[in-house]
């Protein structure tokens, strides 16, 4: 039982953890919002990189890609909430049943590992070269965040001793 409450309580934590992110997002809109437009601008990377036509400097498309970050953020949290409440309405329940209450968590977890793969990594760090900045640079926070959200991915779908 204890490792149930363990599995909600993780997954709860990261969903908190992503509704304050969308919550700082929203209220302090302007801060990441640089963020972004200084990745996609490419304004920080070294100087004369043969990358720079990847650039998109256009504000609605700025907007775009923010407004889609916090979306995918808000998501990501919603399933982890839906699937914490799931796991711990089940902490009582048989095998089965637990393991079909974790099914929202998995999808959040995943969700999210798929955010600081592909929206950060792969997108921000390697295709508007972010790794290049100094300044700009969430490489770093989002390889920590990938690992974060897969360890309680494994836990989470872990097979219980039962």
């Amino acid at each position: 039982m204890n490792e149930r409450i363990a599995k909600a309580s993780l997954t709860a934590g990261l969903g908190f953890y992503l509704a304050l992110v969308v919550f700082n997002n929203l209220t302090d809109y302007a801060s990441n919002h640089a963020f972004v437009q200084h990745v996609l601008a490419m304004d920080t990377t070294f100087p004369g990189n043969a990358g720079m036509w990847r650039a998109i400097r256009a504000p609605w498309m700025v907007h775009l890609f923010y407004g889609s970050i916090i979306l995918w953020e808000a998501a990501a949290s919603a399933l982890l909430a839906a699937g914490a409440l799931g796991m711990w309405a089940a902490r009582d329940a048989p095998p089965a049943a637990f393991a079909r209450a974790k099914g929202p968590a998995i999808a959040g977890l995943v969700l999210n590992m798929l955010q600081w793969l592909v929206a950060f990594l792969a997108v921000g760090g390697e295709w508007f070269l972010m790794w290049q900045s100094g300044t700009w640079n969430g490489s770093v926070v989002a390889g920590r965040m990938f690992v974060v959200a897969g360890v309680i991915l494994l836990f989470v779908n872990a097979r219980e001793d039962e």
